[in-house]
């Protein structure tokens, strides 16, 4: 098989979707890899580490897209990227097909094989190829906050950890599962007051058991949500249903309830965001303001930190690459029903439920 390594081409998005590694890992077994050129340079691997791995760089996309029988990269395909699309084509990245009709319509169009880390699951139901990003995220919704909470930024002045004698902030967390773990931790271990709400009460329970002293956590419902946010200096949204938009749990009514600077970290922003005001925005351009709640809603945050994101990440979706090349899609979602569930679109027909109930298509289970 002729895999191809694009230049990822959304706005501030430094990953790459495989390391040399995996060039010499899938040279190895027969494979021919092509690596656009310049394609791992701002996550810290130059051409010639892929050269030297057996890949062969090529200078543009065009020619990269027209030769590779299946791409591996990690942002969705752009626009200009959709256009490129063959029919047949493998396509193995995070889509989030959910919150963008235009692009599920695209890759129907161009009859792709759409492979979607996010909905790729394991034999427990977790999303293996999610949660490297997850756990960045959730870290990276503390990192950010924080930041954006001091007053240069138009924050409420707040340092989340408090000092001796003044009382740290407050962050309410809006789910419990990867991101909303590690949101917490991260902002307990600074020294801040942590509320989590979540809806599974055995997720409750493991929480209260596991996390410090100063997180609470609380089961969420419209009215717990409202009790807490006037208390939050930082909320977090980290919702999650697999391959689905988020539902909106913060109205843009309930703004009002919150202080003024406070600041809302939207991680949800790539299925739709779980806040009604929230748009996606970029590391260039990261915030806005509305009703006085500066809103943070960047739909990548781990291409931030790209060389800890693209190892993290090419951890867990080496294995399936390999497995790709060497199977193809077809058979190996035969083989591997988690597999299966990664596969959104195939040659002209959506296979994935949950994104076809958000834009009202049809939906056909894929044959296995």
């Amino acid at each position: 098989m002729i895999v191809g390594v694009p230049t990822e081409v959304k706005a501030d998005e430094y990953r790459v979707g495989l390391r040399p590694v995996g060039s010499e890992l899938l040279t190895r077994q027969g494979h021919r890899v092509l690596i656009q050129a310049g394609a791992g340079v701002e996550a810290g691997f130059p051409d010639q580490e892929y050269d030297a791995a057996g890949a062969q760089i090529v200078p543009s996309a065009q020619d990269l897209w027209a030769q590779a029988d299946m791409i591996v990269k990690v942002k969705e395909p752009q626009p200009g990227e959709v256009d490129l699309i063959r029919p047949g084509q493998v396509v193995f990245t995070y889509f989030h097909f959910a919150s963008d009709k235009k692009l599920t319509l695209g890759c129907l169009d161009r009859q792709c094989i759409a492979v979607a880390y996010e909905t790729l699951t394991d034999d427990e139901g977790r999303l293996p190829l999610l949660t490297p990003m997850s756990e960045i995220a959730g870290k990276l919704s503390i990192q950010e906050g924080a930041d954006y909470l001091e007053n240069p930024h138009g924050g409420r002045g707040v340092l989340l950890g408090g000092v001796p004698g003044v009382e740290p902030g407050c962050v309410l967390v809006l789910g419990g599962g990867v991101v909303g773990t590690w949101a917490a931790r991260i902002a307990a271990g600074m020294g801040a007051n942590v509320i989590i709400l979540d809806i599974d009460l055995d997720r409750l329970r493991h929480l209260d058991e596991t996390m410090p002293t100063n997180v609470d956590t609380v089961y969420s419902d419209p009215h717990a949500i409202r009790e807490y946010l006037p208390q939050a200096d930082l909320v977090v949204g980290a919702v999650l249903i697999p391959g689905a938009k988020a539902p909106h749990l913060i109205s843009r009514d309930d703004l009002k309830r919150m202080k003024p600077g406070s600041v809302i970290v939207d991680v949800a922003i790539d299925q739709g965001g779980c806040v009604e005001t929230a748009r996606m925005t970029t590391h260039t351009d990261p915030v806005y303001t509305v009703e006085n709640v500066i809103h943070y809603c960047v739909g990548n945050m781990p291409g931030a930190v790209a060389r800890t994101a693209t190892q993290a990440l090419t951890n867990a979706t080496l294995p399936w690459v390999l497995k790709l090349a060497e199977h193809g899609p077809d058979e190996l979602a035969c083989m591997d029903h988690n597999f299966a569930n990664a596969v959104n679109t195939n040659r002209g027909v959506l296979t994935n439920k949950p994104v076809a109930q958000a834009h009202d298509l049809t939906f056909e289970a894929l044959p296995v």
